[in-house]
């Protein structure tokens, strides 16, 4: 009997969003379906694959219970309003890897 290595999901997704391009891909692909919740999960995913929560608060100066509220399940209200008035306009956020912006410049 040949026993297989699988590779866990969660892991593989963290350990791809490492990479700044793939984690911008993935937040555009959370964000195009309108629905903030799954751009906060999302966001939680690459956040992990960046060094987790402690990381980023104290990268961004802030705390690690602001960022917490910030990503929980009710997330930011100011994100869905500003999700939802540009749905109504036919727009939407986009994600951009600061590494390819300036590669673009």
């Amino acid at each position: 009997m040949t026993t297989k290595k699988s590779i866990d999901y969660q892991n593989y997704l963290i350990e791809s969003l490492k990479d700044p391009e793939e984690a911008a891909g993935y937040l555009n692909a959370a964000l195009e379906g309108g629905d903030t919740s799954v751009f906060l999960l999302a966001l939680q995913n690459v956040i992990q694959a960046q060094g987790g929560i402690a990381a980023i608060a104290k990268k961004t100066h802030k705390s690690r219970t602001s960022l917490y509220k910030t990503l929980s399940q009710k997330g930011n209200p100011y994100l869905e309003t500003t999700n939802d008035i540009l749905s109504v306009m036919g727009m939407h956020f986009k994600i951009v890897s600061a590494n390819s912006h300036a590669a673009s410049r």
